[in-house]
């Protein structure tokens, strides 16, 4: 098997299917470009008994006959000379060839399955008839579906309420790699990066392996945000619209919705949205923010003491939000795009607010630290809405210990040094932060600062703890 970076957890399950006693049904789901068809295939290279991806935007009559070639190319037994006149012919004519192949485990993948459901086609009913009368009835099936449409995968299959009702046995939501992922792809790829470089690359596009493999590790990581962003038919500069565009069929409320909470960092209530966004409060829009988050995109969360009814949607994906503060309305076509934008207003707006999510993307390896991976914790943000108008805590860990972590999250090129003035408001936060929720638990003060902390008498007299960017590789 070709060398996987991380996906280690992911590779065990996927075999350990293969070795069930039982036939399984998996579900791999996760946001576009993330590797989710390279990890199956690369697993499981030359043991598929059967394979089909469906195809964007093309018919049912169409994706039969995708069907029927991929029938032939396995070699089947008995391969018909049409294709098949519906989908319950499709997998009845898969489930009598398989019966007749001597492979142990008849391990059948359909990628890209949300694609293959198009409308009035029947492909549902014919997998769940599919599923349930024969594969089930055996010990030898491994059925993998895959999709980048998460909702779907999630309401289609996983939460379905007919026949495919806990049907699907394993599920697998794939990630984008963690920071410490990424710098051993781009090591593997040769590349010789300091982590400042790949916090800045991270900060751009995250962690997702297809942006990565676009790295050209003989360029500095400025030079490939230029050729990749801001040059002439640049790979990722025309990206925004084809994921979107990809994933949602109604992806015009999807975008509106994102646009709307990159201008603010601490995120928006449902109510904030449709007044930006102008959507009507019904269940589309609902079904619009459900998609965007089961994507991975945004993420709803509960600012600390407050209920479910208070819930604040953030941007949390690296690539649109920096896609949204830098190349859509940009011009620029030649070298040195991204160097010209280093330092100015909007870079430090944004350099704080992507740095700060990718703080909360790596929050475990923040706990561990801090010494904690052990204690439980509920991890939330925190605005003040009574003493101190404005103030907010950027990550809040509440452990079950009896102490309360409030983490102040600071981006510089340089070392952070607390001022005296900024020292004053620290102290503030965490007097009206203790007085607003009525906290008796202890509160220590971590500061994460991406280059480190200047050990000044501010830093000795506040901070409990503090993290530089190296915890979080």
């Amino acid at each position: 098997m070709e060398n996987i970076t991380g996906r280690t957890e992911e590779i065990a399950l996927l075999q350990a299917l293969k070795n069930s006693a039982k036939s399984e049904f998996a579900a791999v789901y996760g946001r576009r470009r993330v590797g989710k068809t390279f990890l199956v295939r690369t697993v499981f290279e030359g043991q598929f008994s059967f394979q089909l991806s469906g195809v964007a935007n093309v018919g049912l009559k169409q994706h039969l006959v995708n069907f029927h070639n991929a029938y032939l190319r396995h070699n089947l037994f008995d391969p018909p000379l049409l294709p098949p006149a519906d989908w319950f012919d499709a997998f009845n004519r898969l489930s009598l060839a398989l019966e007749k192949t001597e492979a142990p485990k008849k391990i059948i993948f359909l990628d890209e399955l949300p694609w293959l459901d198009t409308p009035q086609s029947g492909f549902i009913q014919a997998l769940e008839y599919f599923w349930n009368s024969w594969a089930s009835a055996r010990s030898d099936v491994l059925l993998i579906v895959c999709g980048s449409a998460a909702s779907w995968i999630i309401n289609q299959l996983i939460n379905n309420r007919g026949g495919l009702h806990n049907r699907v046995t394993e599920r697998i939501f794939l990630q984008p790699f963690t920071l410490a992922e990424t710098e051993e792809f781009l090591k593997s790829k040769g590349a010789g990066y300091d982590r400042y470089q790949l916090l800045e690359l991270y900060m751009v596009m995250g962690g997702v392996p297809f942006y990565l493999e676009s790295i050209q590790v003989n360029r500095s990581v400025a030079q490939n945000i230029d050729r990749l962003f801001f040059s002439e038919g640049g790979l990722l500069s025309g990206e925004y619209m084809n994921l979107y565009r990809s994933l949602f069929r109604r992806y015009d409320k999807h975008t509106a919705v994102v646009e709307a909470l990159s201008q603010k960092a601490g995120g928006l209530t449902r109510k904030e949205i449709l007044k930006l966004t102008k959507l009507p409060n019904g269940g589309t829009t609902s079904s619009v923010l459900e998609e965007l988050e089961h994507s991975g995109f945004i993420r709803r969360y509960f600012p600390f003491g407050k209920g479910k009814r208070d819930g604040v949607y953030q941007l949390v994906d690296p690539f649109t939000l920096f896609y949204l503060n830098f190349v859509r309305d940009s011009k620029a076509r030649s070298g040195g795009a991204w160097l010209a934008q280093l330092d100015s207003p909007k870079w430090q707006a944004w350099s704080g607010y992507a740095f700060e999510l990718v703080c909360w993307y790596h929050v475990n390896a923040v706990k561990k630290q801090l010494g904690i991976s052990g204690v439980y914790t509920e991890v939330s943000t925190w605005r003040s809405q009574k003493a101190s108008p404005g103030a907010q805590i950027d990550l809040v860990i509440d452990r079950k210990d009896r102490v309360i972590n409030l983490c102040e999250i600071k981006f510089s090129i340089n070392p952070f040094a607390i001022s005296k003035s900024y020292a004053e408001t620290l102290r503030n936060k965490i007097t009206a932060f203790r007085m607003e929720t009525n906290t008796r638990k202890t509160i220590f003060l971590t500061l994460i600062a991406a280059n480190g902390l200047v050990d000044n008498e501010y830093a000795r007299q506040l901070v409990q703890d503090k993290l530089d960017m190296n915890a979080l590789f």
